[in-house]
């Protein structure tokens, strides 16, 4: 006989995944400085991205952009004063049931 685990295995193989942590990388822009600049980078020295302090954020998993959100400081509870993003948009994948 199976247990309770096995059957639910069964009928939604992916369950077991759904608690491994995964890690999301936040993108605020990109640099693209020549190598002879990249060299003479030293402590002080200013790197410009291609974005804007009020654009939005790139949310990554690997190179999978899963959603694009707006940086912000947790205002409440155990993470008040630390940086998060608050999402705009999140990319529909995997809820289609197909």
């Amino acid at each position: 006989m199976g247990s309770a685990t096995d059957t639910l295995d069964q009928k939604n193989p992916d369950a077991a995944f759904t608690t491994v942590p995964i890690e999301i990388t936040v993108a605020v822009g990109r640099a693209r400085p020549l190598v002879r600049d990249l060299l003479q980078l030293e402590e002080g020295s200013v790197l410009v991205l291609d974005k804007r302090v009020e654009d939005p954020v790139e949310l990554l998993v690997g190179d999978h952009l899963i959603g694009t959100g707006i940086l912000e400081i947790a205002e409440s509870g155990e993470q008040h004063g630390q940086l998060s993003v608050r999402l705009i948009d999140v990319n529909d994948f995997g809820k289609s049931g197909g």
